[in-house]
């Protein structure tokens, strides 16, 4: 990967009822290049929008990729990945650092009606998730618009927890999760997006005391 590469991160970090949804751009090298900020509603279902919004906000036909933390956001405001990959035109990874048996028993749990049909038709159309060794450490993504093939069984780590089929460790998505990820198990452009998004929260806090 050439260090002038650039990534888009998106994350998000919860107030009472708003979330702070920022977006860094980071270069292959480790620079920053790039920050902006959307919000979206805690609970609701406009944290799609608020992607949408905010790769259209920062304006940079030089990323090459969005990376987004996670797939339900700000209370299960559950992001439609096959819409942000359409509308913003990139590849498309929403990444995780847990292992997860999935999101559809909290969605029934926590919600009825029309809150729960759309959640759950958001989350069953998302791409599969796929397990990936980074650093020792192991994330969880899933991809649009990248090739992101299970592995062959032979490639398979057999410290696989199984709670996900493993990434092909030389496909186009593990090799871009990896260019982005020098060092630990976050994604650099992950890592500045949490950051800047906690201290959007928290000046928007002090703002409205």
């Amino acid at each position: 990967m050439k260090a002038g590469q650039r990534a888009l991160g998106v994350a998000f970090s919860d107030a009472e009822s708003v979330a702070t949804c920022a977006g860094a751009v980071v270069r292959a090298d480790r620079v920053v290049d790039g920050l902006a900020y959307e919000r979206c509603t805690v609970g609701g279902d406009d944290a799609t929008d608020a992607v949408v919004a905010l790769v259209e906000r920062i304006d940079r036909p030089d990323v090459s990729a969005l990376l987004l933390a996670g797939v339900a956001p700000a209370w299960f405001n559950v992001l439609d990945l096959p819409r942000i990959h359409e509308e913003t035109g990139l590849p498309t990874l929403a990444v995780s650092f847990e292992a997860s048996p999935g999101l559809a028993p909290a969605i029934r749990a926590q919600f009825d009606g029309a809150d729960r049909a759309w959640r759950l038709d958001t989350y069953e159309s998302l791409p599969p998730r796929r397990s990936l060794s980074v650093n020792d450490e192991r994330l969880f993504l899933r991809a649009l618009g990248v090739d992101a093939p299970v592995a062959d069984a032979a490639d398979t780590d057999p410290a696989d927890s199984g709670a996900a089929p493993p990434l092909a460790p030389n496909c186009e998505a593990a090799q871009l999760v990896r260019g982005f990820t020098p060092e630990g198990g976050r994604p650099k452009p992950l890592r500045v997006a949490r950051i800047a998004a906690r201290a959007g929260r928290e000046l928007g806090a002090r703002l409205t005391e």
